[in-house]
């Protein structure tokens, strides 16, 4: 055993171990994210519950969003009146209501011995809507400027509703808002070929305007009447419908194709209901535009500064100092680099170049307010030592003789460098990037104070010039997940949405680091052969 003990194997198969508790932690965490967030946009069945509560009757239609086994003492003791005084337990429902102008929450709360009968509910309707959430209830009719139609033609009038906000969407982007953006860099202007333009630009502002009142008028006269579980009516614009589903009468091959339209409206819309509704598009978006960002930016710098301390600078006292700072960069918190960033990026680099070339502006900061720039700088600095040190390492590893036979060929040390050294070293800079990247894409402390936002009117990228605006204040995904599950009016709500959104982030973690690593191991087998 003693002998055992010596060799070393123990070790070995604790190490192993360890890796092996590890990855079935990692594995186990990804699964219960990927099911809890996955789950969340399968068309659940609907249920119609009898309840009998303490003074009256009541129906209640909704999806049992959580059952719990509740200890009969614990109710007891919270006020409940029940029969018997045991260590039995008793169910609890959680149940998904909606229909927020009838109640006040979306949820309620009920307990087994409530319930005098509970049946699945034909013939219910589940629909999505821009407001108020989900509505459960049975279509009556299609009412179109005071006239009744059937609900059996509800597809053709959501599709003709869908067609009017398409055109409306198309007249505000195309037209609407390119005028007014006309205008406005004419309003400084008081000569003759200004005064004529304008006109001009106003006349065809009014067209527009009233294209665009005659299209909502048209939607504004349609609506779609309800009627819930107790039999009250409700009417609903067509406009704001976004989709109706009957999940008790869906077959399994439906439910699969609703499933999916449901997850590629979640990674292509806008949020809405405070983030507690819609998708995530934006967020997405600003989480892979200020990691490219940030990936520009700290490169450069991580690989000039290793090749500076690892090829020119003197091995002495004042480097070896240098190293250490470098590494102790890399422990501190990066609430303080958001600090920093907002006190040196945004207000005095940000202000300075307000005061120089946006002047005109002024009181309204232009730069000088946090944005996708800074956010992209401040996370380059919290991530440069992570660069530099895989930088350095990788041009260590490079055979000695490789830069002699450069030199003695005739090759400058610069030359050498650019040809050789930094090639060979390229698996390694995409190693500090790779690891750059996995720290800067879930970062949310520093970001919360230098640009990123719960909701961003507009993408930091569209058609008008300069087309790319790093001015501009973004969303990310771990603050959305931050800001649904710890500041949501919602919490019961929001909460699929933090398990979908952590297992979006991430999937768009591994996606990026991916594609890193395949680059590095394209590099590392293109100058595998060198380095022997």
């Amino acid at each position: 055993m003693l002998k055992w003990m010596r060799s070393g194997s123990p070790w070995i198969w604790l190490t192993a171990g360890t890796v092996s508790l590890s990855l079935l932690a990692v594995l186990g965490l990804l699964l219960m994210i990927g099911w809890k967030g996955l789950s969340y946009f399968w068309p659940a069945q609907v249920y119609r519950f009898d309840v009998s509560l303490a003074d009256h009757q009541q129906v209640i239609v909704g999806e049992i969003y959580e059952t719990k086994q509740v200890p009969r003492q614990q109710l007891l003791e919270a006020g409940y009146e029940l029969a018997g005084n045991d260590n039995t337990t008793i169910a609890r429902y959680l149940i998904k209501t909606g229909n927020r102008e009838l109640a006040d929450l979306d949820f309620v709360t009920l307990l087994d011995t409530q319930i005098r009968s509970k049946e699945v509910a034909h013939g219910v309707a589940v629909i999505d809507r821009l407001r108020n959430g989900k509505f459960y209830g049975y279509p009556q009719a299609v009412m179109v400027n005071g006239s009744s139609h059937s609900a059996a033609l509800l597809p053709d009038w959501l599709s003709q509703a869908e067609a009017a906000k398409e055109a409306i969407l198309e007249l505000q982007q195309n037209q609407y808002i390119p005028l007014n953006r006309q205008l406005a860099s004419l309003a400084a202007s008081s000569d003759k070929t200004s005064e004529s333009r304008r006109g001009e630009l106003l006349a065809r502002l009014r067209e527009v305007e009233h294209e665009l009142g005659q299209v909502r008028q048209v939607l504004d006269g349609q609506s779609l009447l309800m009627k819930d579980a107790e039999g009250r009516e409700v009417q609903i614009p067509l406009a704001d419908i976004l989709d109706v589903w009957y999940p008790n009468d869906m077959s399994f091959s439906e439910k699969v194709a609703h499933w999916g339209r449901q997850l590629g409206h979640f990674v292509t819309d806008a949020p809405r209901e405070a983030n507690t509704e819609g998708g995530v598009f934006p967020a997405i978006f600003g989480t892979v535009l200020m990691v490219l960002l940030m990936s520009v930016i700290v490169t450069p710098l991580g690989v000039l500064a290793a090749i500076y301390l690892h090829e020119y600078a003197k091995q002495n006292r004042f480097t070896r100092l240098i190293r250490v700072a470098v590494i102790n960069l890399a422990g501190v918190p990066s609430i303080v680099y958001g600090v920093f960033g907002l006190g040196f990026f945004v207000y005095m680099v940000g202000g300075t170049i307000d005061e120089l070339f946006f002047s005109d502006q002024l009181p309204a900061p232009t730069f000088g307010t946090p944005g996708i720039l800074w956010s992209a700088l401040t996370l380059a600095i919290l991530t440069l030592p992570v660069v530099i040190v895989s930088t350095e390492e990788g041009l260590a590893r490079i055979p000695p003789a490789i830069r002699h036979g450069s030199l003695a060929l005739g090759a400058t040390q610069a030359e050498t460098l650019w040809r050789i050294v930094i090639p060979m070293a390229s698996p390694a800079i995409m190693t500090g990037l790779i690891l750059a990247v996995a720290r800067a894409a879930g970062e949310v402390a520093p970001l919360m104070l230098v640009g990123v936002v719960k909701m961003a009117p507009s993408l930091p990228i569209d058609a008008q010039f300069p087309y790319l605006h790093l001015d501009r204040k973004f969303m990310h995904l771990g603050y959305h997940i931050y800001d649904v599950g710890f500041q949501s009016p919602n919490v019961e709500a929001a909460r699929p949405l933090v398990y979908a959104t952590s297992l979006l982030l991430v999937t768009v973690i591994i996606g990026l680091n991916l594609t890193a690593i395949g680059i590095r191991n394209h590099l590392r087998e293109k100058f595998r052969d060198l380095e022997q």
